[in-house]
């Protein structure tokens, strides 16, 4: 473990949590009306209507037009990509042996070790689905896992769900992902001062900076105010139709 802290920091707290001795339960829950629920299925049922309840749902009325953020050429906007074996090979050699399986059940373990061989045909299939724009119903399947955030265990908005998504689904995301902030970085989309999300900042590097700053000015003799915002349900409440126009006016066409 102590050879392999550094490529994988989160070994220790793995290795700390298969030594605990006690194990957390979900459950049993309270419903609306005040009756305890403890069948496995019931309390399913209970967890799916709170976790998309929290959920923004759009109407078809009309939304603000976003302003334009990407300042680079119109030709170099972001439509279509091309994926390539090398990238999909690549991803592969990534997948952590640690991570839990989806709804199909393939571990990384068991991917890692064929990589060479599924490489090209997830090239195939994920090209197929960047150029028919719409993910296979399959594609979209996962196992959702309540976690125990705080407060009362036998209330269901107490725990947050944890998407438990295919691994070939992972891969693909993941190449989207870097070429999108790829794209965002080169034309100067995404602010310096953003450390969400992005290779070699963190919430460390964050804490960091503004430390730096705080210290700085006190030590010039003079204040500084701070503000927190934490917003509750912040990725669930996400509208989509705003995202999607948001996400067109930063140079991504096509979404």
């Amino acid at each position: 473990m102590a050879d392999n802290i550094k490529k994988d920091t989160k070994s220790f707290y793995a290795y700390v949590r298969s030594k605990a001795k006690a194990k957390i339960n979900v459950g049993p829950l309270v419903n609306k009306d005040g009756e305890v629920i403890s069948l496995a299925e019931d309390m399913s049922e209970e967890f799916n209507k709170f976790f998309i309840s929290v959920f923004s749902k759009e109407g078809n009325e009309s939304i603000l037009e976003a302003e334009w953020t990407y300042k680079g050429p119109t030709d170099e906007q972001l439509c279509d990509l091309e994926i390539t074996d090398e990238q999909v090979l690549s991803e592969l050699e990534r997948l952590r042996d640690d991570k839990a399986a989806g709804a199909d059940d393939l571990v990384p373990r068991f991917l890692s070790n064929i990589k060479g061989d599924i490489s090209y045909p997830l090239t195939l299939l994920f090209q197929r689905i960047m150029d028919d724009r719409e993910v296979p119903e399959e594609r979209r399947e996962e196992n959702v896992v309540s976690i125990f955030k705080n407060k009362r265990r036998g209330e269901a908005s107490s725990y947050r769900p944890v998407s438990l998504t295919s691994q070939t689904s992972k891969v693909f995301e993941s190449i989207i992902r870097d070429e999108v902030v790829s794209f965002f970085e080169r034309h100067g989309v995404i602010k310096e001062t953003e450390h969400g999300f992005r290779n070699g900042k963190s919430c460390l590097t964050n804490l960091l900076v503004i430390l730096d700053r705080i210290t700085r000015c006190i030590d010039e003799g003079g204040n500084m105010d701070v503000g927190f915002l934490d917003l509750a349900k912040a990725f669930d409440k996400v509208p989509h139709k705003r995202l999607i126009e948001k996400v067109q006016k930063h140079g991504i066409g096509e979404v």
